[in-house]
């Protein structure tokens, strides 16, 4: 049975803080919706109605254009061992680039990622949690270190080049935020 929450319980932030993946999903008022699977230790709790993730260069930018237009964002995390357990935070978030004012503060919080890109601030207005019963048990097996030896090959002028070309709009031709 669901249950509703107005913020994250210290139940809640174990459970997240032992996941290794999470779900991204978001929406400009119209084109495609879209929903990322992220890991690589990039989710943070701020406090029971804040969270904020690193995200690193990747072929598109759906989620920092879908915001410009549509502030709103979702976040789930499932069980895939142990206890079953859905957690969706839903809420409203913006984007934080390199060179706005708050960056190295909030980036300072995660591990080095090379091609760090964005970083998504979710102010949190409903938590809710499920059975998950219908998750499969999968287990663990590690990182892939692909994104950062893809980056690290990339260097920094071609991550910039490569950000310019595919980051710049999304998919539908909106804007994503990302500075020239």
């Amino acid at each position: 049975m669901a249950q509703q929450f107005e913020g994250l319980t210290a139940r809640h932030r174990t459970f997240i803080e032992n996941q290794h993946v999470f779900f991204v999903a978001t929406a400009a008022r119209d084109g495609r919706v879209n929903v990322s699977p992220k890991g690589l230790d990039s989710l943070r709790i701020v406090s029971d109605t804040r969270v904020i993730w690193l995200n690193g260069t990747g072929s598109g930018n759906e989620t920092a254009a879908h915001l410009l237009d549509t502030p709103r964002m979702t976040v789930m995390l499932c069980s895939f061992e142990r206890e079953p357990l859905i957690l969706r935070m839903y809420g409203h978030a913006r984007a934080v680039h390199a060179g706005d004012a708050e960056w190295d503060d909030l980036l300072a919080l995660f591990p080095p990622m090379k091609g760090a890109r964005n970083i998504f601030i979710l102010d949190i207005d409903l938590v809710q949690t499920s059975c998950g019963y219908g998750v499969p048990l999968m287990e663990f097996t590690g990182e892939r270190p692909l994104m950062d030896s893809w980056a690290a090959k990339k260097g920094p002028e071609g991550l910039h080049a490569y950000q310019q070309e595919k980051n710049r709009v999304s998919i539908d031709g909106l804007p994503t935020g990302l500075p020239a």
